[in-house]
Parts: C-alpha cells; sequence; structure tokens
C-alpha cells in the first residue's frame, strides 16, 4: 500500500512538472520566436510607443460618461461594456423581448446618431457579438458612419473613405467569414491623418 502512494505521489509530481510547468514555458517559449506579436496579445501601439488596444479585442470609443465620440468610428455593442473579464455573449435568444427590445431601442440610438434611416442601420451596429469583444465593423456599418466622423473632424467624406478602405479586411483564405473593418486600425489612422 505505501509503495503505490508513494509511486501515485511520483507520478503526481512528475505531471505537474511537465504538464503544468515544462510544456507551458515551451509552448511559450516557441510562441515567442514563431510569432512574437501574437503571443505578447497583439497589441496595438501609437507612434509614440504607448499601447492602445489589441487588434483581438474590440473597445468602446466613448466619453468618459459612456456616450459615444462622434469623431471616432464606433465599434459593435458589447453585452460586457467591452470588458475582457466580462467577455460573452447576452445570452438572449432570438424570442426574447428583452433582446427585441434592445436592439429596436439600438437601432434607433444609432440612426440618430449617424443621421441615417433606421433602416439603414446594419444588424451588427445593434448587436452583440458571440464574445462581446468583436474588434471589426461590416463594411455597410462602417459607411453609414463617414459622415458623421468627417463632419466631426471637419473634413469631407471623401477625405474619410480612403482610410476605411485601408482599414477593411477580406475574408481569411479568400473563402472563410465576411469582409470586416478594423475599428481601432481605423480610429488610430483617423488620429494620424490629423497628426
Amino acid at each position: 500500500m505505501l509503495r503505490q502512494l508513494l509511486a501515485s505521489v511520483r507520478a503526481l509530481l512528475l505531471a505537474t512538472v511537465v504538464l503544468g510547468l515544462a510544456y507551458p514555458l515551451l509552448v511559450t517559449g516557441v510562441a515567442q520566436v514563431a510569432v512574437p506579436g501574437r503571443a505578447d496579445g497583439s497589441l496595438v501601439s501609437t507612434a509614440d510607443g504607448t499601447v492602445v488596444g489589441s487588434s483581438l479585442i474590440g473597445q468602446g470609443f466613448v466619453d468618459s460618461s459612456g456616450d459615444p465620440l462622434p469623431e471616432y468610428f464606433q465599434s459593435r455593442p458589447s453585452a460586457g461594456d467591452w470588458d475582457g473579464l466580462a467577455s460573452g455573449g447576452s445570452n438572449l435568444g432570438p424570442s426574447s423581448p428583452e433582446l427585441a427590445e434592445a436592439v429596436a431601442s439600438r437601432r434607433s440610438a444609432v440612426a440618430a446618431f449617424n443621421g441615417v434611416p433606421e433602416s439603414d442601420v446594419p444588424d451588427d451596429a445593434v448587436t452583440t457579438s458571440a464574445s462581446g469583444l468583436d474588434p471589426g465593423i461590416s463594411p455597410a456599418y462602417a459607411a453609414i458612419q463617414v459622415s458623421r466622423v468627417a463632419t466631426a473632424r471637419g473634413l469631407s467624406a471623401a477625405d474619410v473613405q480612403p482610410l476605411v478602405e485601408q482599414a477593411t479586411h477580406g475574408r481569411d483564405l479568400g473563402f472563410i467569414g465576411a469582409p470586416y473593418v478594423d475599428v481601432l486600425e481605423l480610429n488610430l489612422a483617423l488620429d494620424a491623418a490629423l497628426g
């Protein structure tokens, strides 16, 4: 019995060292060599080196009271207010009256904020993603924001549109997913364009 207990303890210690220490350190080391930017969280920095976000995690472009800033393109709504610790969907199903009310309220607010009819507001402008932290928006959602952003920044829509096109990414491998606009990339390009 004592022999079996000692063998079990040795197996537990070996498994802990190999699987709990050696393997994670090996994977981390390989990732740091192979894809260092991704291994560090795909952080995005400004020209002066200030980290402003991650290319993998969406964020809100809002003021201190939570109101959207008109000079920035807005991300999809987040079920967790862009808090990485609260990542996840709302878990409200398509037949939920609460979801229908939230979508209708958001649609009205987005239309008013961007000065467009409610019928022009795309679905991703009023629904959260599964993670609640989607970093991209549809080209249609970006399109309804161009005039507002241009006006707020004292530019013409023709000045802003090329930046939207530069921040638009196609389908992965040419057929997976849908084209999207990286909101953080676009807002940083807007800031850089104005100096």
